[in-house]
Order: structure tokens, then sequence, then C-alpha cells
């Protein structure tokens, strides 16, 4: 129970890591709080979670992270229920219908529009939490960044699929993890603590190709679970942490060496 009596907002909450998180997140004691823009998903996931999950510890927030109203309402409505946030994960991740084409296919303005949604968001949602971090005394922020923020493509395994690693993603997980180092050294001495996770991939239904490319430059397991993440996230969440800020843990199985 390393994060009992935790409250933890986890944006993103209903996509296929951020599920994941919320069980962790549970199965250590905290209360997890899913907030989406997706309500009418997120009320289904959340219905299903608590079968399974003690229903007094989950509960779900309609959140847009590219506004400040949206952001501003959540954190009054979580605080005015259960008293305080210790921790905000920032797991969301928005992108518009042009996302992820080749690369000389990307217009401007959908290159622009992703960044603005995806890494803009992640800075708009630690901006307005950690105002109320600093007022509350205390907090923490996590970055789900990923390995194409650290090391270029492999685009090789990525040959003979319809798969496409966009140049979006890369700049977004990139930027996301200097604002990590940013934030960490901005708030010292207001005892908020940033940092990051990068997963490597993640098993979502691709091709067995490209799995086989993919698995080819790992250790061992090859392309990860959503929960293979969930030992780092608690870490990060729970006080053996305390210490660690400005920090990015790389969890995938080799693939970046």
């Amino acid at each position: 129970m390393l994060l009992k009596k935790k409250t933890i907002v986890i944006t993103g909450g209903s996509g296929l890591l951020g599920v994941e998180f919320v069980k962790a997140i549970i199965k250590n004691g905290a209360t997890a709080i899913i907030a989406d823009i997706d309500d009418y998903k997120m009320s289904i996931i959340t219905k299903e979670l608590m079968k399974k999950l003690p229903p007094e510890k989950l509960d779900y927030y309609m959140l847009d992270i590219t506004s400040k109203r949206s952001l501003e309402k959540c954190i009054r409505d979580v605080d005015k229920k259960y008293g305080k946030i210790d921790a905000l994960i920032n797991s969301a991740y928005p992108k518009n219908d042009s996302y992820g084409k080749k690369f000389y296919d990307i217009e401007y303005e959908d290159f622009v529009e992703n960044l603005g949604m995806n890494l803009g968001g992640c800075f708009l949602s630690s901006k307005i939490f950690s105002m109320y971090f600093e007022k509350q005394g205390f907090g923490n922020i996590i970055n789900i960044a990923s390995i194409y923020g650290v090391i270029a493509p492999k685009f090789e395994i990525y040959k003979n699929t319809d798969m496409e690693m966009p140049i979006e993603y890369a700049a977004i997980k990139s930027g996301m993890l200097h604002l990590t180092k940013y934030f960490a050294k901005y708030f010292k001495g207001k005892n908020i603590r940033v940092n990051a996770i990068s997963p490597g991939g993640i098993l979502d239904n691709q091709p067995e190709s490209f799995l086989k490319m993919y698995n080819n430059e790992c250790i061992s397991k090859g392309m990860l679970d959503a929960s293979d993440l969930t030992g780092a996230l608690i870490f990060l969440l729970s006080d053996m942490s305390t210490y660690v800020n400005g920090q990015n843990i790389i969890v995938d199985d080799g693939f970046s060496l």
C-alpha cells in the first residue's frame, strides 16, 4: 500500500496506459481520478473498473487539458471532494485527424496543431496544477514521454508495414522530457517534484512483421504490456522517490541501447 491516502489525477485515464495506471494506483491504496475529454468512453471504463476495484477509490471528471477553465474546474471539484491532490499524471495524448501521416505529407498547420494540443496541453496542465500544488504546499507531476523522445527512430523496423513513426510524436515527447527538467528546476524550494517515464513500444494489435523486427531490438520480452510501466509509476508516486526530481525513467527492455 505504497500510495495509501493519496489522491491522484490521471489525464487520459481511459486510454491504453491510463487504465493500467488507474488499476495500479488503486491497488496501492490511493484514490484514482480519471480525467479525460471523452466523457462517454470514460464513464463506460469507470463502470467496468468499479466492478473489479473498490468503487470508493475511483472517480472521474471531464477534462480538456488545452482549456485553462476546464483544468481549474477539475482541480476545484477534486479538491472540494477529497481535500487535496497529491499528484498529476500527464498521460493524455490529444491529436487531430491528420496525425500520423508520412513526413512529406504533413502540413505545417497540422504539425503545429498537434504540438499545440499535446505538448501545449502538458505545459498547461502542469502550470495550472503546479499553481494549486504551490498553495497546497506539496505536489508531484509525472509526464509520460517515450523512448522516441530520447533516441532517433529506428525506421527500419517499420519497413513493409503500414505503420509510421510520426515526426510530431518525436517532437512532442522530446519536448516533454525537457519540460520535465525545466519544471523540476523552476519549482526549486516549492516541494513540487516533476519526473518522467519513457516507455518503449506497447502491445496494441501491431502486425506480426513489425513485432518481430521490434522484438529483435530488445533484450528479453520485446514489446511491453501497458502494465509493465506500473512499477516505475508507483515508485515515482510513492515516498520512496522523495529525492528523485527532474529524472526520466526508461522502461523499454533495452530497445534504446
